[in-house]
């Protein structure tokens, strides 16, 4: 199978559903997005490759949101106005990955110290790249916020997309905790 199918030549793509849609609308701008997510935290997958100790038990973890957001891409590409019940449901959003999230969120907090100031994305390679995944992870909320609010997808979408962050930003600390890399701290100039 070839790569490429010439079909999107003209400045349109297709959705699950057939549909065809210029590549600058909505939802491939928040497809675009979480692509970008993924590959963001694909780095920091890769950072924490090189610690042997932590990084495994992290590694995990990202892999399985690396998963789930292809999860929200079939959900992005299947607006729930022009398609079938079936491809519906075989796209569906769990909300339960958001209770995973805050599971994982909340295992972390028990092991960090308490943030008292504002901190500035450091901590490690590991650290940052998680940083970056996480503005990331809020760009592609604010991609996803209208297009749930338009019934476009499941509300559990920007749901799960808001919890992520939180769990990026977490994951960015904790690392960076256990591997004794120094946050830096937000110094008003």
């Amino acid at each position: 199978m070839k790569i490429y199918t010439k079909t999107g030549d003209k400045g349109t793509s297709s959705l699950y559903n057939g549909e065809r849609r210029d590549k600058d609308d909505a939802i491939f701008e928040a497809l675009g997005t979480t692509d970008e997510l993924t590959s963001n935290i694909g780095l920091a997958i890769e950072f924490l490759e090189e610690d042997s100790i932590w990084g495994p038990h992290m590694i995990d973890k990202l892999v399985h949101i690396q998963c789930l957001l292809q999860d929200v891409g079939s959900n992005l590409a299947t607006p729930r106005q022009k398609t079938s019940e079936s491809r519906l449901a075989r796209t569906a959003f769990d909300i339960s990955h958001v209770s995973k999230l805050e599971e994982w969120i909340d295992e972390l907090d028990e092991d960090l110290p308490k943030l008292t100031q504002f901190i500035l994305p450091s901590g490690g390679k590991a650290s940052a790249s998680l940083h970056i995944a996480r503005s990331v992870c809020r760009r592609a909320e604010r991609r996803i916020q209208p297009l749930a609010r338009d019934d476009i997808c499941d509300d559990s979408v920007a749901i799960f997309l808001n919890r992520l962050s939180d769990f990026l930003f977490n994951a960015a600390r904790w690392i960076a905790h256990k591997q004794n890399k120094p946050e830096r701290i937000y110094k008003k100039f």
